[in-house]
Formats: C-alpha cells, sequence, structure tokens
C-alpha cells in the first residue's frame, strides 16, 4: 500500500511543477530532477512512521508547488508579469526585486 502512496505523491508532485512551470524548462527540468532524487533518496525507507512523515511531507510540497508559487514571466517591455490564478487566493504574495530576477 505505502509503494501505491507514494507512486501517487510522486505523480501528484511532478503534475503540480509541470502545470506550475509550464514554459519554463529550466524550471521544469530542475524540479523533475529534485522531486525524482528526494523520493530516490528514500527509496529503501521501511519504517511505517517515517514513510508516513515522508509521504505528508510530499502532500506538502505538492499542495505548495500548486497554490503557492506563481511563476513571472518576462513581458515585451522588459518587465516582469505574474498572473496568479483563483487556486492562489488568499496566499501571501512576495515580489522579487528586478536585481533579484535578472541574476536567475
Amino acid at each position: 500500500m505505502a509503494r501505491v502512496e507514494a507512486l501517487s505523491a510522486y505523480r501528484a508532485l511532478l503534475r503540480a511543477t509541470r502545470k506550475t512551470f509550464a514554459g519554463d524548462s529550466q524550471m521544469l527540468t530542475g524540479s523533475a530532477a529534485e522531486v525524482r532524487k528526494n523520493f530516490e533518496d528514500n527509496r529503501q525507507v521501511t519504517s511505517e512512521a517515517e514513510i508516513r512523515r515522508l509521504l505528508d511531507e510530499a502532500r506538502e510540497a505538492t499542495h505548495f508547488v500548486a497554490n503557492m508559487i506563481v511563476q513571472a514571466k518576462l513581458n515585451s517591455s522588459g518587465g516582469y508579469q505574474m498572473k496568479p490564478g483563483k487556486e492562489h487566493a488568499g496566499a501571501t504574495l512576495e515580489i522579487p526585486s528586478e536585481d533579484n530576477l535578472k541574476t536567475v
């Protein structure tokens, strides 16, 4: 049962990253690699309590990526534009400075 739950959590987190970072190949590649690494690093965990904790963390990460991150996109005038969706309602908005965005 834990294997099925882990696979479901893995897929949900990947779906959230694909939706959030759509159009940003660098973030898509990086986030997919990070998700895979985290799951692979814990593949050998056998403790039921530890598995539950890890699955809870994966669910929290999925929620965070899907509901708390809005990808800014460079517009034609050279600025960045964000379009939060209804899933972001109630989230705290933190806008990085232009200087920070240029270093990324």
